[in-house]
Formats: C-alpha cells, sequence, structure tokens
C-alpha cells in the first residue's frame, strides 16, 4: 500500500487515498472532505505507481 495525494475535483482540496500496489483497477471511493464519490483509476508496474487518474462521475 502507497499513500497517494491528489487533488479532488469537486473541492479542489488536496486529499490522500492508500492505494493497494498488488492491482491496478478502478473503483469508487467518497472524498474525505466533501463526500462526493470520485473514480480512480490507476496502474501499477513492480509495485511503482504509474498511472493515477482520479475523475468526477456527477454531472
Amino acid at each position: 500500500m502507497i499513500e497517494h495525494f491528489f487533488q479532488c475535483p469537486y473541492c479542489w482540496e488536496e486529499i490522500s487515498m492508500l492505494l493497494d500496489t498488488s492491482i491496478s483497477s478502478s473503483y469508487i471511493e467518497d472524498c474525505e472532505v466533501c463526500c462526493h464519490p470520485i473514480k480512480v483509476n490507476t496502474s501499477f508496474t513492480d509495485g511503482d505507481l504509474t498511472f493515477f487518474y482520479a475523475e468526477s462521475i456527477e454531472q
């Protein structure tokens, strides 16, 4: 697991999430500040984060 910091696509606050380095995935997690759902996309190679993208899922 690694902690990754990024900006929420809703409230623009810097937040962090713990990412499981053993799997590349796409999942939904709520912002710890504004509670809006964020779609998180990750990819890892040999335990290193190679891709991270967080996007809003609400219109």
